[in-house]
């Protein structure tokens, strides 16, 4: 399954690790990396209900995967080879509601700025497709967000016997660094705007 259809229908769970085992060497960058502002999104950055799981380093999935769109080939899109690092967070609600997501890539010289067209590429070709009985379609809300600095887009999967689901998607780009925050309709785009400020700020 897509990574934005899942994100859309079942979102995936955290990962949890410990410290245990590791050297004295890596745990001193670990220490030394929890000194510097975290480019992700806090819990209380959400709100007060919101709880996160711990940080996930690693080559994090590109968030605009679209395997089960008709019109999309992976290949098509070259920007994600280029990435040179992410790191990613789920944060989840009390209630067992669908959890929000953030991730934060870093690409190569020029390559951030790639990824822009590159998901705006997709976004015109799967504005609409079938799957698993259900419609999905995405809505680009405003292609030059936060005064032009992002993307606000909003993904809709239509169900024929349940209410639909709505999920935001909020992109950011700042030099060389991406920043997409996946969250589920808060009812409010004011909302979304100050969850949006509060990522731009993570970025510095």
């Amino acid at each position: 399954m897509p990574a934005v259809l899942s994100a859309l229908m079942v979102m995936a769970g955290g990962c949890h690790r410990g410290e245990s085992g590791v050297g004295p060497d890596e745990l001193h960058s670990a220490e030394a990396e929890r000194s510097y502002p975290s480019p992700l999104l806090g819990a209380g950055d959400l709100g007060a209900d919101w709880h996160e799981d711990d940080a996930r380093t690693g080559l994090a999935s590109w968030p605009w995967e679209q395997d089960s769109c008709p019109h999309y080939k992976s290949s098509d899109y070259p920007a994600k080879s280029h990435r040179r690092a992410a790191v990613e967070r789920y944060y989840r609600l009390s209630d067992g509601s669908s959890p929000a997501h953030h991730v934060v890539e870093t690409y190569e010289p020029g390559w951030a700025e790639r990824n822009v067209e590159d998901v705006r590429r997709v976004l015109l070709r799967c504005a609409s497709y079938l799957v698993l009985g259900s419609k999905v379609s995405f809505d680009v809300v405003d292609p030059h967000y936060l005064e032009g600095t992002g993307m606000l887009v909003r993904g809709r999967i239509a169900h024929a016997d349940t209410p639909n689901t709505v999920t935001y998607f909020v992109m950011l780009r700042r030099g060389e660094t991406v920043s997409t925050v996946r969250l589920p309709d808060p009812g409010s785009q004011v909302v979304v705007d100050q969850i949006a400020a509060r990522a731009v700020a993570r970025l510095g």
